[in-house]
């Protein structure tokens, strides 16, 4: 009977340790989001899961080109993932279909088109520049993607984290790649 009730004790005292584990691992380092919607296609479609990393922009500012997982403006219970494309202090604009960065085209190989077309905050032929402690983010589908066109920059503290694995579907597994971009001021 001993045995037995130590037996228990190990596998009650196994499971708490690991509950408290997974707690803190999903409070404070990596978070599991779905993606939601077309806004992400080619790159993501709707149901991938991914794995979001929590800690990095505690240490550094998130860099052009990351995927990001952020609170809603308009509803704080959902979370958005795009991709960031203006840093703070950037002059942004939408000229005949291209997204101007500074004067200069923005080149993105992992776009299926090169047309954007403009939005409610960002319209065609307007300049904006990113304000301190905001980014500009988009959607890699431009066409059915509501973002920083739509709502205006993002701030800061309204990241989550950076979308770091793609874990699901097992046939697309993998690291999620930040590309480089031939820009002023990076």
């Amino acid at each position: 009977m001993h045995k037995a009730l130590a037996f228990v004790f190990d596998i009650l005292q196994t499971f708490v340790l690991a509950a408290a584990i997974f707690v803190i691992v999903y409070l404070f380092l990596l978070q599991p989001n779905m993606i939601k919607g077309a806004s992400m296609e080619t790159n993501f479609f709707d149901g991938d899961y991914i794995l979001t990393e929590k800690v990095m922009y505690r240490f550094r500012e998130p860099k052009r080109g990351e995927v990001v997982v952020f609170q809603s403006p308009s509803r704080p219970d959902v979370d958005y993932v795009k991709r960031i494309i203006g840093l703070p202090g950037e002059t942004i604009s939408l000229t005949d279909g291209v997204i101007y960065i500074n004067d200069v085209p923005l080149d993105e190989e992992y776009q299926p088109t090169s047309e954007t077309s403009a939005g409610r905050f960002l319209s065609s032929g307007e300049e904006f520049t990113v304000p301190s402690g905001t980014f500009f983010v988009m959607g890699d589908n431009r066409t059915h993607s509501s973002d920083s066109r739509e709502f205006g920059t993002v701030a800061l503290e309204d990241i989550r984290g950076r979308a770091v694995l793609r874990y699901w579907p097992l046939n697309r597994f993998g690291n999620i790649s930040t590309p480089t971009y031939a820009v002023a001021a990076e």
